[in-house]
């Protein structure tokens, strides 16, 4: 099998392999005794994973999903997961066709403005990505990109309908 890639993508491969070996050198192996020379190291584009443990603390807050016909869905997430990931795990339908790999937009949710200005920034990929999503808004932002602070304790994120 023949992978073609272009610049733009073998420059970001690069990069997250760097900041990986850069993570790694600086881990205190005494404070992460899981991590051990046979660990697995996968590589996607929200972050460095650790085998499949996401270094997510056991401290949750109560984000409620509202799904396109306005039915509310309240959940418990463990800080540090993805939204998309927090959906997936408390069975709320919302697609991720491309499992969080930044490669579609049908995690895209919509987050009031207050909640929406305290969010990280957008990456260029993000953005392209938004581009192609039903119901675009000036809050939306795609779950596979958001992870889960304490902050989020109560609020709300709506579920766009995606069109069928």
């Amino acid at each position: 099998m023949i992978m073609v890639i272009n610049r733009r993508q073998l420059s970001t491969i690069f990069e997250r392999f760097h900041t990986a070996l850069l993570a790694l050198s600086c881990v205190d192996r005494k404070s992460f005794p899981s991590l051990s020379a046979q660990s697995t190291i996968l590589f996607n584009n929200r972050n460095v994973i650790h085998s499949a443990r996401q270094f997510s603390s056991k401290e949750t807050v109560t984000i409620t999903y509202v799904d396109p016909s306005g039915d509310e869905h309240p959940v418990e997430a463990e800080v540090g997961q993805h939204l998309l990931d927090v959906a997936h795990a408390k069975n709320i339908e919302l697609e991720g066709a491309c499992g969080g790999e930044l490669a579609c937009s049908t995690c895209h949710l919509i987050f009031d403005k207050d909640v929406y200005d305290t969010l990280p920034p957008k990456s260029d990929e993000e953005e392209d990505m938004l581009d192609l999503a039903f119901e675009l808004t000036e809050t939306s932002r795609l779950g596979c990109q958001i992870r889960v602070t304490k902050e989020f304790d109560g609020i709300k994120v709506r579920i766009p309908n995606d069109g069928y």
